[in-house]
């Protein structure tokens, strides 16, 4: 589903207003990288964190076409430069060491998912684009962190299904135009989606046993399938009455 219909209709003045502020994420994120030697230790991890940061620049430039990217959308662009540091640190394992410090910077990036919507509401600002740029960080997200845990409690290749299992649901879509359909609004895939950042975050802590870290883990994949499954049969009923 693409975040807008005329995205090929950018300007190249509007296309500079969002080289300039995208350029300006770029140099927060050397900035904050520099700051966390340790967590940026090897220049792979340099490179994985500028590739991520790079090809989430792109998209956004391919997929807004108005410009300034406004306060809500800039809320999200910096958090798209803590997922790419998250991203970076991974390389190498160098988490592993100062896996506090890489902790602090997830939990920033989940305050900040709740900033962004409510800038949104309060300027009158909400796009599709703004919601799907939202949306594909969390994801993003809770796959990294997927990654993180497999690392460091070795549960096992099942938990990068909680990460991936989003994007095997977009790929069903592929084969099944149905399952791309719009979906109603819930507070159920909202509480859903937060459970899993947090049981994640909780499992990644030194302080959690490795058999709460499985629990949690667990937890945090059957509420996904039960959430998916919800959603996978509600589209199913509403293709076969129509």
């Amino acid at each position: 589903m693409p975040f807008f219909s005329n995205a090929s209709s950018m300007t190249l003045p509007k296309r500079l207003y969002s080289a300039a502020e995208l350029l300006l994420g770029g140099l927060v994120l050397m900035t904050v990288g520099k700051a966390l030697p340790q967590l940026m230790a090897t220049s792979a991890n340099w490179w994985v964190a500028s590739a991520f940061y790079t090809f989430i620049s792109i998209l956004v430039m391919v997929f807004w076409p108005h410009g300034s990217l406004g306060w809500a959308n800039r809320v999200t662009l910096a958090r798209a430069v803590l997922v790419a540091l998250l991203a970076g640190a991974l390389a190498a394992n160098a988490f592993v060491e100062v896996i506090w410090q890489w902790l602090a910077i997830a939990v920033i990036a989940l305050l900040l998912d709740g900033v962004d919507g409510w800038i949104a509401r309060r300027t009158k600002s909400h796009s599709l684009f703004g919601a799907r740029f939202d949306m594909e960080l969390d994801a993003l997200l809770i796959l990294l962190l997927c990654a993180g845990l497999l690392r460091l409690e070795s549960l096992g290749l099942w938990v990068l299904m909680i990460g991936g299992m989003r994007y095997l649901f977009v790929a069903a879509s592929w084969p099944f135009p149905w399952l791309a359909e719009p979906l109603f609004e819930s507070f159920r895939r909202k509480a859903v989606c937060v459970w899993q950042v947090v049981a994640l975050l909780l499992a990644l802590t030194p302080l959690t046993s490795h058999l709460v870290a499985s629990l949690l883990a667990i937890s945090a994949l059957l509420s996904l399938l039960y959430s998916f499954g919800i959603d996978v049969w509600w589209l199913s009923r509403k293709t076969r009455r129509y």
